[in-house]
């Protein structure tokens, strides 16, 4: 089993810098502040276990609703949960586009955190 990758706020700044350089600033930082902690659940209900792909989704599903920016969020959100991937040791080959409309599912409620993950893990390489 890989080991699990915990992040913390400073990592997502950096993250924000190298996907939006110049950018919007944040302006929540309390929601960077939830994601992180929300990521670190163990277990986050009974009988899922929190693999890279949960964590991932968490993070995603918390930055889209809780929107930490003034705009671009979901590039954020979608540019973390990939690091997030990439720093446990695993990629996503997600076709083009789907990452959005699973953004867009996930902001209308169409999807919980639980189906991103799924998602999530159907596209890890």
């Amino acid at each position: 089993m890989a080991p699990v990758v915990h992040i913390d706020v400073r990592w997502l700044l950096r993250q924000h810098e190298a996907a939006l350089p110049d950018q919007p600033h944040i302006s929540d930082f309390s929601a960077l502040v939830a994601a992180v902690a929300r990521h670190r659940v163990d277990p986050p209900r009974l009988g899922v276990d929190p693999d890279a792909s949960w964590r991932a989704a968490a993070l995603l599903h918390t930055l889209l609703l809780l929107r930490p920016l003034p705009s671009l969020n979901v590039r954020f959100a979608c540019a973390v949960a990939i690091a997030y991937m990439h720093a446990s040791g695993e990629g996503l080959d997600s076709p083009y586009g789907e990452l959005v409309e699973l953004c867009k599912d996930l902001i209308t409620g169409k999807k919980d955190v639980f189906g991103a993950a799924d998602v999530i893990r159907s596209q890890r390489v």
